[in-house]
C-alpha cells in the first residue's frame, strides 16, 4: 500500500510542479512571448519528474504515462477557463507526450540503463520539446492581442505582456530554447537520479 501511495504522491506533486513551472504553461501570452524560459522550465521539469518516476517503477513507458497525466490536467484547466467565458486559445496545452516517448525509448533501448536514460533521454527531451511546442504555438491566433483583450485578473502590473523583441536579441528562439533545455535537463535529471539512489 505504501508503495502505490508513494507513486501517486510523486505523480501528483511532480505534475503540479511541472504545470506551474514559472507560470508559463497555461497562458498563451507568456508561453509565446517567453518561449525560451518556457522551454527551459518545461524540458527540465519534464525530465526531472519523468526520470524520478520512471526509475522508481523501473518500467519503460512510465514517462509517457506521466506526460499523459499532465496533458489531461492541462486540458481540464483549459476547459475550466473556456467555461468562464475566455476564448479557446486563452490557454495553451504544451506538447509533452512525444518528448516523453523519446525518454521512454532511450530507457528501453539501453536495457533500462538509468545513466543512458538521463544523458540520452534528457538531451532528446531538451531538443524536441521546444520544437514541438513552437509548432503548437504557431497554431494559436494572435496571442498578444488575446493577452491584452482578455487580461488575467491575477496578473500583476509588472508582468503586463509586451511586444517581444525576438529578432533584436537572438535569431532563433527554437534553437536557443532547444540548446538551453538540452544543456540544463541532463545535469538536473542526473542530480535527481542521484538523490533517488
Amino acid at each position: 500500500t505504501t508503495h502505490y501511495l508513494f507513486i501517486v504522491v510523486v505523480a501528483v506533486n511532480s505534475t503540479l510542479l511541472t504545470i506551474n513551472a514559472g507560470d508559463y504553461i497555461f497562458y498563451t501570452d507568456w508561453a509565446w512571448t517567453s518561449f525560451v524560459v518556457f522551454s527551459i522550465s518545461q524540458s527540465t521539469m519534464l525530465v526531472v519528474g519523468a526520470i524520478y518516476y520512471m526509475l522508481f517503477t523501473g518500467v519503460p513507458g512510465t514517462a509517457t504515462y506521466y506526460a499523459t497525466i499532465m496533458t489531461i490536467y492541462t486540458w481540464v484547466a483549459k476547459g475550466a477557463w473556456f467555461a468562464l467565458g475566455y476564448p479557446y486559445d486563452f490557454v495553451t496545452v504544451p506538447v509533452w507526450i512525444p518528448s516523453a516517448m523519446l525518454l521512454d525509448l532511450s530507457y528501453w533501448a539501453t536495457r533500462r540503463n538509468k545513466h543512458a536514460a538521463i544523458l540520452i533521454g534528457g538531451t532528446l527531451v531538451g531538443l524536441s520539446l521546444p520544437l514541438f511546442n513552437m509548432i503548437n504555438l504557431l497554431t494559436i491566433r494572435d496571442p498578444l492581442e488575446m493577452a491584452f483583450k482578455y487580461p488575467r485578473p491575477t496578473l500583476p502590473p509588472y508582468m503586463t505582456p509586451i511586444e517581444p523583441q525576438v529578432g533584436k536579441f537572438y535569431n532563433s528562439p527554437v534553437a536557443l530554447g532547444a540548446g538551453a533545455g538540452a544543456v540544463l535537463s541532463v545535469p538536473i535529471a542526473a542530480l535527481g537520479a542521484k538523490l533517488n539512489t
